[in-house]
């Protein structure tokens, strides 16, 4: 248990850079020890100043390297499956960034995988299950203290979307938290997507369909709606309110600075999702860190990363129909319990 955990983490990108850091500066019990991304100059800039960490382009190269003991996967979605495949090969326990898999039936076949090793491996990055807010929800709805929720209404807002982003990541991208957030809340899974959409803003690209209202169906009869809109040229905002049977709960209301002055008062706006969710971030990887470091493997596993693939496909198939999809999951593994 003294000995740091070393960490091979696959992409420095935006994201993977952030562990880097997060892993270097903000966590106890690891270290970076290997890192794996195409271009070799990025992955360099990404851990200037750590010592003992080899750079590589190739996945296997990483996850071979001396050291490593886990796997952080932080690279571009579709190159998931290949890299969690190879982790599994090696024994290697795994937080992979959402999405799991982008397509359902990739994730089924890591789900499938993982089942015939018969022991988890894979964490999925959905962090917003580490964000005290969220927390607290969680622990008030299984409280029972408001009775059955009735209603989730969820609000999800980015300052612009990122060149090359299209109508269906509005789904499969963006309210794929809200899938697992909702999954997670409330303890069922969702049967069903609708998706109507306004017309565009005038500040989307053009051809963008933003924003989106998603409706989710659950199998415990309750209903999930969220406003996602990925250009709204003011901030990050992440919100969720529980409608109950006997009250209500309201999360992600900003507690920041109000500055008040000149006749006016102005109310700080956090502008990515870096900066709002860094806490969460920073709570989901120390725990499974330590919880690697005792042989356990704990938070979203990969039925989960699977659900939420499955689900925003049925979502992206609604949002081109324009009518209701049913979510068709496989059986549930018994390793998922």
């Amino acid at each position: 248990m003294s000995e740091l955990l070393g960490v091979a983490v696959l992409g420095a990108g935006h994201m993977g850079a952030d562990h880097i850091r997060r892993i270097d500066q903000v966590v106890s019990g690891a270290r970076v020890a290997a890192v794996a991304d195409p271009e070799t100059e990025r992955a360099k800039g990404a851990v200037a100043g750590i010592d003992g960490v080899s750079v590589h382009t190739e996945v296997a190269a990483a996850l071979d390297a001396p050291g490593v003991g886990a796997v952080l996967i932080a690279s571009p979605g579709p190159a998931h499956e290949e890299a969690l495949l190879a982790a599994f090969a090696r024994g290697l326990p795994v937080l992979c960034e959402k999405p799991m898999v982008p397509e359902s039936a990739g994730a089924l076949r890591v789900v499938e995988a993982e089942a015939r090793l018969g022991r988890r491996l894979v964490q999925v990055g959905f962090m917003r299950r580490y964000d005290a807010e969220y927390g607290r929800l969680k622990s008030l709805l299984d409280s029972g203290q408001l009775g059955r929720p009735l209603m989730l209404h969820c609000t999800h807002r980015n300052v612009s979307s990122p060149p090359g982003f299209t109508s269906a990541m509005l789904v499969n991208s963006s309210v794929s938290h809200e899938i697992d957030a909702a999954r997670w809340l409330l303890g069922q899974e969702l049967t069903a997507v609708t998706v109507r959409r306004p017309q565009p803003s005038a500040h989307a690209p053009q051809g963008l369909l933003d924003p989106q209202f998603v409706l989710f169906e659950t199998s415990g009869g309750a209903l999930v709606d969220v406003e996602v809109f990925v250009n709204s040229g003011f901030g990050y905002q992440v919100r969720c309110e529980a409608v109950c049977e006997s009250g209500t709960a309201r999360i992600g209301d900003e507690h920041t600075m109000v500055v008040t002055r000149s006749g006016g008062a102005c109310e700080e706006v956090a502008q990515d999702y870096l900066v709002r969710f860094a806490d969460a971030y920073d709570r989901e990887v120390q725990t499974w860190v330590d919880a690697t470091r005792e042989g356990r493997v704990t938070g979203p596993g990969a039925w989960d990363g699977y659900a939420a693939s499955a689900v925003a496909e049925a979502g992206v198939r609604a949002l081109e129909t324009g009518g209701r999809v049913a979510v068709d999951l496989a059986p549930r593994p018994d390793l998922y319990g």
